[in-house]
């Protein structure tokens, strides 16, 4: 019976209209109509599926338009003699689609993988997250985006006018090793500002998130033999990167003024640091460390790649200046990250640096990735241009006021008297538990009782700490905070 083809499932963030289209192009692809078929009128059609009948004609005018089905005067509609069709539906007659299986796997397959790799990646230290966190009632995780807060309308449009003609061929073609100048532009001219940087276009390369940055530049500075100064506790994936490049990493203690700066800086290559907002314990560094960070560069003729990362979070006060706005003999590169105030997913970060670093860079990009997706940034530039982002930030800040008022209260209610938040803001607090009290294990308690924390020992690498943890108010609401703090606090009392 040609009707029982013809069923919804309900799909949360689709609408009707693209489900149907959805459903049709499955039925259409599988051949389980075949071309020439007629499909139900779009009254029967609505009437089967319980949706207007609008929408069912909206749907059968873009499949037409796409080829998948013909219109024909005073008749209806019918699967298009050129209908595109998937690569199991051709060759000998299948089965009806929910009712195929899959090939069973060839003899003999049994090869011991583990054996081959070179170098194996997937037992290193990382800060995980569930992919269903936003499930948890008591979400306390870092630099995830919160939906209520970020006006969709605005960036819909934004993609509109970058999907739009006069966009297509910046948008859709090869750009090679080139950026999307609309973004640069507007990442010169307006966000680097702000941190007291300057910079040309061809200063600026634009990177997959700041993560990609750090790895290009890791690629290019960081080898067998380079010794590398890291922070101690610092964002894992950095440490990773340079155990890979088997340089000798120098770990380099953070104390409530952020990177301690001292003899141990006096024989290496590199320094990476965070020193607006470290990574995790949200300590600033003050300007006069800052200058003796400098200074100790060109005295000891190393280079410094500054993660600048979160510094729009500013809500309590002006973040300090950038270090890179303090250089005076061009030794500081800059790493920027769209992440934390649009959101994670979107990937787009960028690197400020000489023309000679930012070439190489670019030329490394182009072998692993060519360029981040066109769309993307096309998108992501009109959007910032458009003031959307400026508006954004504002709603960001106002909410995380708010948040880190609540979580503060609740810390200190709850005897917590070692948690630390950014002086200038930002979306999470840095605390530890008491002795014998493994965060890890008590993480994994939570997380059966709603609550998500982040474990601190991942942070660490020559001190490894157990007791320490991270908590973020980014996607969490305000009146959510105590009774989550609360649960926390007894599943501690009950672990002790």
């Amino acid at each position: 019976m040609k009707d029982a083809l013809f069923h919804l499932d309900a799909i949360e963030g689709v609408g009707l209209q693209a489900q149907v289209r959805e459903m049709l192009v499955s039925v259409i692809l599988s051949r389980r109509l075949q071309p020439g078929e007629a499909v139900p009128s779009s009254r029967a059609m609505a009437e089967q599926l319980s949706v207007s009948r609008n929408t069912i004609t909206l749907a059968y005018q873009t499949l037409v338009a796409d080829g998948y089905l013909e219109s024909r005067d005073r008749s209806g509609y019918y699967i298009g003699a050129d209908a595109p069709v998937s690569d199991y539906a051709t060759g000998k007659p299948r089965q009806p689609a929910d009712k195929r299986t899959l090939p069973p796997p060839p003899a003999g397959n049994d090869m011991a993988w583990e054996t081959r790799f070179r170098r194996s990646f997937s037992a290193l230290d990382r800060v995980a997250k569930p992919l269903n966190w936003r499930e948890y009632a008591y979400p306390f995780v870092y630099g995830q985006a919160d939906p209520a807060l970020f006006n969709h309308s605005d960036w819909r449009d934004c993609a509109r006018q970058a999907l739009g003609l006069r966009n297509f061929e910046s948008m859709a073609g090869d750009k090679g090793e080139a950026d999307d100048p609309l973004l640069v532009d507007y990442i010169r001219a307006r966000t680097l500002p702000r941190r007291g940087v300057m910079a040309g276009n061809e200063q600026i390369l634009v990177t997959m998130g700041a993560q990609n940055a750090l790895f290009l530049l890791a690629e290019l500075f960081c080898t067998r033999g380079v010794r590398v100064a890291i922070e101690d506790p610092c964002y894992p994936d950095i440490r990773n990167t340079l155990q890979r490049l088997d340089a000798e990493v120098v770990l380099i203690p953070v104390d409530d003024n952020g990177m301690v700066v001292d003899d141990r800086l006096n024989d290496v290559d590199v320094v990476f640091v965070t020193p607006s907002h470290q990574a995790p314990t949200t300590a600033t560094m003050p300007l006069e460390r800052r200058r003796e960070l400098l200074a100790s560069a060109e005295k000891n003729d190393f280079i410094i790649i500054e993660d600048d990362y979160d510094f729009e979070m500013g809500f309590l006060q002006k973040p300090a200046p950038a270090l890179k706005s303090l250089d005076k003999s061009d030794r500081v590169i800059y790493v920027g990250s769209f992440s934390k105030s649009l959101f994670p997913g979107l990937r787009l970060g960028y690197v400020v640096a000489p023309e000679p670093v930012i070439a190489e860079a670019r030329a490394l990009r182009f072998l692993m990735l060519r360029h981040p997706p066109g769309y993307a940034q096309r998108t992501a530039a009109y959007f910032l241009a458009m003031g959307h982002h400026d508006t954004l930030i504002k709603r960001l800040r106002n909410a995380f006021a708010q948040r880190r008022t609540a979580m503060e209260e609740a810390l200190e209610s709850q005897g917590f008297d070692k948690a630390h938040a950014p002086q200038f803001g930002g979306a999470s607090f840095w605390t530890e538990a008491p002795e014998g009290v493994d965060t890890s294990l008590l993480a994994d308690r939570l997380r059966k009782r709603g609550v998500l924390i982040e474990p601190g020992a991942p942070f660490f690498a020559g001190r490894r700490s157990s007791r320490h943890m991270r908590l973020g108010y980014s996607s969490i609401n305000s009146e959510k905070i105590a009774t989550g703090i609360g649960i926390l606090a007894k599943e501690i009392r009950r672990f002790s």
